[in-house]
């Protein structure tokens, strides 16, 4: 019979020691970043401008490129960046290069004023989340080949990791901004947002130089099996000519990943899969969209959202997101995905009893400190979850098609919610008692396949 001791909590801690957990944290930062530029930056610098809630709202869509990003995850599955990919590695390659067109957008920014070029405005912000959303695909390939295949507990240590360093990029790229443009402000300046964004344009090339310490592996085993998927389809063709290998290529960079999905998971189960995670972080979703616009029309200032909601919520961010990863590890990622659901409908309702109170710094600081500790239990329990999933050959694919479809509930929808604040007429509290009411589907669907699923561990 064999024995098994659980770990003290301690020794289940130990994991983030792991050298490559901070190989893992520096991915996170640079892949959280650009959000906050697309984000909170954008959506007050067309406030300030004059803009109404609802083109602040509509404005958002711009993140539903993170909800179509599998459609072009295959070719970076696939295809070698010239001379870069020699020279940093491939995953490092398509980085660079999406940095790169991300920093070029935030001069271009620098240079226009958005009352009377919104479309350009909106328009370079497509470009930035298209680079972002490329970018995300291979920094998550990349962070989850730095862990072996079936080293689960550090598969979600380095979840926790990822979140960490992720909210790492957003929390203290918002700080940077939002004090930033204040200073800029008081100094007088009428373009005090045009130079914001080169200052952030600085943190960017920050990023590509902390890039450089992430160690990139060239996979002959991933190259191999993909090649065998090739041959596979060209040998069920029948014929082996320049258009059968083309078509083959295609036809194994496109579908391969979504057959590989499918076959190891069941068409029941994996269409179930599909329907939790595009249902479970959309209240999370409306809140953080309208947030920093709640937060000025009850009278806080932009030092106030920085000091309050960027870097306070940072501190509890990386605290209660370590937690959550230990929290995963020791009770598994299922039950860690329950108690992070209900956590998140529960916090929401802080920001009602905020919105029906009035301006309040202490209760403001509470419903950030509890937002920002359910959202951390939840991403890093869905990180993990979708990790787990993913079959190695199609490491970059079939996460973006997992995280993508989160994503595409999270903006598509949520898109909605300055309008649903306007239809409320400015009725904060009902909104956030809403956006709580939301996760209740998703759990449903996971408490259905919750004995089904096949995770790698």
């Amino acid at each position: 019979m064999e024995i098994y001791k659980k770990q003290s909590l301690s020794e289940t801690f130990k994991v983030y020691f792991d050298q490559r957990m901070l190989k893992i944290l520096l991915l996170g930062a640079i892949s959280g970043f650009p959000w906050v530029i697309i984000g909170s930056s954008l959506s007050l610098w067309l406030q300030e401008d004059g803009l109404s809630r609802s083109t602040i709202g509509w404005a958002g869509l711009i993140f539903a490129v993170y909800a179509f990003n599998y459609l072009w995850a295959p070719i970076i599955d696939r295809v070698r960046i010239p001379w870069l990919t020699k020279k940093v590695g491939h995953r490092r390659g398509w980085i660079i290069v999406m940095q790169s067109l991300i920093l070029l957008s935030l001069i271009s920014w620098s240079l226009i004023n958005p009352t009377s070029n919104l479309t350009l405005v909106i328009s370079i912000g497509l470009i930035i989340a298209i680079a972002s959303a490329t970018q995300d695909i291979t920094v998550d390939a990349l962070r989850i080949e730095q862990i072996g295949e079936h080293e689960g507990k550090s598969m979600q240590a380095g979840a926790a990791m990822a979140v960490v360093g992720w909210w790492t990029g957003y929390k203290l790229g918002g700080v940077v901004a939002l004090n930033s443009a204040e200073f800029f402000q008081q100094a007088g300046f009428q373009n005090y947002w045009q130079i914001t964004f080169l200052i952030l344009g600085i943190v960017i090339i920050f990023c590509n130089i902390c890039l450089m310490f992430v160690n990139e592996s060239q996979s002959t085993n991933r190259v191999e099996s993909q090649r065998q998927t090739d041959e596979m389809i060209e040998n069920k063709l029948g014929y082996s000519n320049f258009l059968t290998k083309i078509f083959s290529w295609l036809a194994g960079t496109v579908v391969g990943p979504v057959i590989s999905f499918f076959k190891k998971n069941g068409f029941n189960i994996a269409i179930a899969i599909l329907g939790f995670v595009f249902l479970f972080k959309i209240g999370e979703a409306f809140l953080g969209r309208m947030s920093v616009i709640f937060y000025k029309e009850i009278g806080f200032t932009k030092s106030d959202i920085a000091l309050y909601s960027k870097g306070l919520g940072w501190i509890t961010t990386v605290i209660f997101t370590l937690l959550g990863g230990l929290f995963a590890i020791r009770s598994g990622v299922i039950k860690a995905m329950f108690v992070s659901g209900i956590l998140m409908a529960s916090t929401n309702l802080l920001f009602s009893l905020l919105a029906w109170s009035g301006k309040s710094e202490l209760l403001f600081a509470i419903a950030v400190i509890f937002d920002d500790m359910a959202a951390a239990f939840a991403t890093v329990a869905f990180v993990a979850f979708i990790s787990m999933l993913v079959d190695r050959t199609y490491t970059a694919t079939q996460y973006a098609l997992l995280a993508s479809i989160g994503t595409a509930g999270r903006t598509t929808l949520a898109a909605s919610s300055g309008a649903l604040v306007d239809w409320l007429n400015g009725d904060w509290g009902i909104f956030f008692i809403i956006t709580a009411i939301m996760v209740i589907p998703s759990l449903i669907f996971l408490y259905m396949i919750k004995g089904k699923l096949r995770l790698n561990d």
